[in-house]
């Protein structure tokens, strides 16, 4: 008998999480109440509301001197030949594809970083290319494959950070 209740007290719970789940998206996105499309739309509502921050965070690096970021100045740019670590993320993300028409530099850069990931044992996941005059943002989320070598967040980083800095040096070469 009790574990009726304990089934009964869950099932109310997951409806009241997914109550207040569904009143935090905008009407827009919430087409259909059951529980798999909510859970969905959540993290399609989550992965736009990340694309809009890179957005937003993209124009309010622009500087009329160059570009600039967290813990990242002109005078260390030019000074140093060390770049910033990159920014590492984490997110729920599913496979989806999108195409759009992108400069011709932006695609040899991407093709260039898909087969990068391809040699550091890494499958794309999910790419996302935001554009604004002169920076080009990718958000990439990977996972790691079977015989992947990197063993840290840090090994990661270090040897995606290698991989852009070997392509923006051929970027400016070109």
């Amino acid at each position: 008998m009790t574990h009726i209740a304990i089934e009964r007290n869950r099932r109310k719970l997951m409806i009241e999480y997914l109550a207040v789940l569904r009143s935090l998206m905008p009407e827009s996105y919430v087409q259909r109440g059951d529980q798999a499309s909510i859970v969905g739309i959540a993290i399609e509502f989550v992965k736009d509301l990340e694309h809009l921050l890179q957005s937003l965070e993209a124009r309010k690096l622009k500087l009329p001197q160059g570009i600039t970021g967290p813990n990242y100045d002109i005078e260390d740019a030019t000074t140093s030949s060390e770049f910033p670590p990159p920014p590492l993320a984490q997110f729920f993300v599913y496979p989806q594809y999108t195409w759009s028409q992108i400069p011709n530099k932006v695609s040899r850069q991407l093709s260039e970083l898909a087969a990068g990931f391809q040699t550091l044992h890494l499958t794309v996941l999910h790419i996302n290319v935001t554009t604004t005059d002169p920076l080009v943002l990718y958000s990439i989320s990977a996972r790691l494959e079977e015989g992947c070598q990197l063993t840290s967040v840090d090994d990661i980083a270090g040897a995606v950070h290698h991989m852009l800095r070997i392509i923006d040096e051929e970027t400016v070469l070109c």
